[in-house]
């Protein structure tokens, strides 16, 4: 026979611990979320009351607003140059560092240090003094005889500038990096030697493979940071020149507490939203065929 239970309070701690978390998730997480999308089809000011329009602000950004498709352009690119140079960078530094060398923990602490600062906005101002015309770099450059560069004053190299940022914070996914290559098995690379296998064929037939889920959950994580960067362009080269490093996180901050078009804003955030799942839809999509697991299985 069944027997309703009886409800206690010790049934009930794991919520209680929880709940903090509960509050904050449906206040700062879920009602923005869903806020936003109501937003987007709207005309809100902020100040006044929402107006519902429809699909007008959707329709606008497709045909109307060019900056708009500037800057999903300029966001693609960035991305493109600074994802898979941060993890090549990050690979390497990560592979040098497994290595047994005497004193190579303080080593490791040190390249990860970056990546403790953040994307933060004075580390994005640090950066800008750095590459400003007068800047450290220049100077160094004019004291071994070469020519000062104008790095935020041209297109090219003021993307170049703010993806170098990005690089240069590689150390998160270092630290993936290298405990992945720790988990490699030394009978592997033991048995490759014996057959007469170098570093170069090592390299793409055991440790790439080997890795490549890491590979995978770090360019899915570091896509996604990119495509949401804002504070680096925004402080360093404030979308210039001529709008070439103009983020679609800059454009979504100009329209929602620059202009006050937060409707409009929020439907720019719905865009990005679903780039980001379109992109990440894909990686899984495409995984099977070339991520490695050990057990054989997949997500």
């Amino acid at each position: 026979m069944n027997q309703k239970k009886k409800w206690r309070l010790r049934d009930f701690r794991g919520l209680f611990y929880i709940f903090p978390w509960i509050i904050g998730f449906l206040a700062l997480q879920l009602y923005p979320f869903l806020a936003s999308l109501c937003y987007s089809f709207t005309q809100y000011n902020v100040l006044g009351t929402p107006k519902f329009i429809g699909l007008a602000n959707y329709v606008r950004l497709f045909t109307i607003d060019p900056d708009f498709v500037k800057s999903i352009t300029v966001t693609l690119k960035y991305a493109l140059i600074s994802v898979p140079a941060k993890l090549l960078f990050a690979l390497f530094i990560a592979m040098v560092l497994n290595m047994k060398l005497k004193g190579i923990n303080i080593f490791r602490t040190i390249y990860y240090i970056p990546s403790i600062l953040g994307g933060s906005v004075a580390v994005s101002a640090l950066w800008r003094l750095m590459f400003m015309s007068d800047g450290i770099l220049n100077k160094f450059l004019q004291t071994v005889g070469l020519s000062a560069v104008d790095w935020l004053g041209q297109a090219g190299t003021a993307m170049v500038t703010i993806c170098l940022l990005q690089v240069w914070q590689f150390g998160s996914s270092m630290v993936l990096f290298l405990a992945s290559l720790k988990q490699i098995p030394a009978d592997l690379y033991e048995a490759a030697c014996i057959d007469g296998g170098g570093p170069v064929k090592c390299f793409f037939y055991i440790t790439l493979p080997m890795i490549t889920p890491i590979v995978f959950f770090n360019l899915i994580m570091q896509s996604i940071n990119a495509l949401q960067n804002f504070t680096s362009a925004f402080v360093i080269t404030n979308g210039g020149p001529l709008k070439s490093t103009y983020l679609i996180g800059m454009k979504l901050y100009t329209e929602g507490f620059s202009n006050f078009k937060m409707g409009y804003a929020s439907a720019i955030s719905w865009v990005l939203f679903a780039i980001i799942l379109v992109f990440t839809l894909i990686l899984f999509k495409t995984s099977d065929n070339w991520v490695y697991y050990e057990d054989g299985g997949d997500f």
